[in-house]
């Protein structure tokens, strides 16, 4: 793991991750634990790109299930008795 303690960034500024960023992800340690983590503007621009694609992929198969006719409307009650949750 690719780590800077809160302290070292405090006292040499921002080139300390500079430097280490280049090797990827830096955690910044807060306290002898992990609390942030600092990455590119590229990287974190692909994790947005991803967690939208995997959004977009539930969708697409809730609206296939849907229209597959796997889908049924009830209530709670309804769901509580399907799964035989009852006292």
């Amino acid at each position: 793991m690719n780590t800077i303690a809160a302290g070292d960034i405090k006292r040499r500024g921002i080139s300390a991750v500079d430097d280490l960023l280049a090797r990827g992800p830096v955690h910044v340690i807060k306290n002898n634990e992990p609390e942030y983590v600092v990455i590119t503007e590229e990287r974190y621009k692909e994790l947005l790109d991803a967690e939208d694609e995997a959004f977009n992929i539930r969708i697409r198969a809730s609206l296939s299930d849907v229209k597959a006719g796997k889908v049924t409307r009830g209530s709670a009650d309804d769901l509580i008795k399907e799964l035989g949750l009852e006292d």
